[in-house]
């Protein structure tokens, strides 16, 4: 397996303990970990596995000291991260929610040190040796038009170098706001459809595919945790039609029936055989995984695109109704667990696929 590189930024994750709200615990203590959908992937790749290297700019200051010592100590290769003096370690707040009471999230990543960075600052020719894969979401180019550039700037050096590029859509209204005057839809839509053409591998969850592309799954009712699993296919295929250089489409299906109670499933089509693989699967038909106690959804679905690019670079794992099965079963897993990174093993990612998910001690 080559060198997986993921680009994007890494930030400070505050939040209250258990499932306290804001005005319970502030003032008072937070937990500070360490989170970004980027690093998020690049760490639980570490910890599947893989040769990983994440890409970012920090602060040279000891909070991007931290940062560093943290990736490190994963297994994650840091080797390739800038410092930079301008910018700041970005950070955003999570309350966790409970039953039918959401979870929230508040961003603070204004000027943040991959925001001020910009293209030329990245040397994707030194960064980009032995790798064979380059992972990036849309959650980057939202933060400001210079992040945005050195994304596309990315795609097209792997592209270029002969490299597989899977991109996340992982759109997040709350970010897209770099263009006044701009619809946060419009303005995604507009710098997705210049990243895309450079992409290998299309991830997506249930509504990504309709905020950032306006492609829409009939009969589907996202808010009322109803999806129509028969129509996904058809996403996929109108994903690829717009974007022919796409070869594979994953989309994350997720049913919130509450903060607390989500069925969650997946699905993956390839273009070449016209199939669409979905997992979990139960005598041959889908039937989700039913996670009844999340412990912290945040971060689910950059498990999931890290368990799917590592089994698409995994020979045993590489056909599509294995790589769909690893992906969800990853995913899964990480629901029950505290922070943004997937802390789960390949072995116990492995064992749930196999059947064991009664959650039974290992003694």
């Amino acid at each position: 397996m080559k060198t997986i590189v993921t680009f994007g930024e890494i930030m400070g994750r505050l939040c209250p303990s258990g499932h306290l709200r804001f005005v319970q615990a502030m003032p008072g203590t937070l937990e500070l970990t360490f989170a970004g959908a980027e690093a998020n992937v690049a760490a639980s790749l570490a910890i599947f596995g893989a040769d990983a290297r994440f890409v970012t700019a920090l602060p040279n200051n000891v909070l991007g000291d931290s940062c560093v010592r943290t990736l490190r100590g994963l297994g994650v290769d840091a080797s390739s991260i800038i410092r930079i003096k301008s910018g700041r370690l970005g950070l955003y707040f999570v309350e966790k929610g409970a039953n039918q009471r959401p979870s929230n999230v508040v961003y603070d990543r204004a000027h943040s040190a991959i925001a001020e960075a910009g293209a030329a600052d990245f040397d994707w020719a030194s960064i980009f040796h032995g790798a064979g894969w380059l992972h990036t979401t849309g959650i980057t180019p939202a933060l400001s038009r210079k992040a945005f550039e050195s994304c596309l700037a990315a795609v097209r050096a792997a592209k270029a170098a002969g490299m597989t590029v899977s991109c996340d859509l992982n759109f997040r209204k709350k970010l897209w706001d770099w263009e006044p005057g701009t619809k946060s839809t419009e303005l995604a839509r507009r710098c997705m459809s210049e990243i895309l053409p450079h992409v290998d591998v299309c991830i997506a969850n249930e509504e990504d595919a309709a905020d950032v592309l306006g492609i829409h799954a009939e009969g589907s009712d996202i808010h009322g945790g109803q999806l129509a699993i028969a129509h996904y296919p058809q996403v996929a295929r109108e994903i690829i039609r717009q974007f022919p250089n796409i070869r594979q489409v994953a989309i994350t299906l997720r049913e919130s029936l509450s903060a607390s109670h989500n069925n969650w499933g997946a699905m993956l089509y390839h273009a070449t055989s016209d199939q669409a693989f979905f997992a979990p699967l139960q005598d041959g038909s889908y039937a989700p995984y039913e996670i009844r106690n999340i412990v912290d959804r945040v971060g689910g679905g950059d498990s999931f695109g890290a368990g799917l690019v590592f089994a698409l670079n995994t020979p045993e794992l590489s056909a599509p109704e294995q790589a769909i099965r690893f992906a969800v079963a990853a995913s899964c897993l990480a629901h029950s667990i505290e922070g943004d990174f997937n802390f789960s093993s390949r072995a116990e990612v492995e064992a749930l696929m196999g059947g064991n998910a009664s959650g039974r001690v290992v003694r």
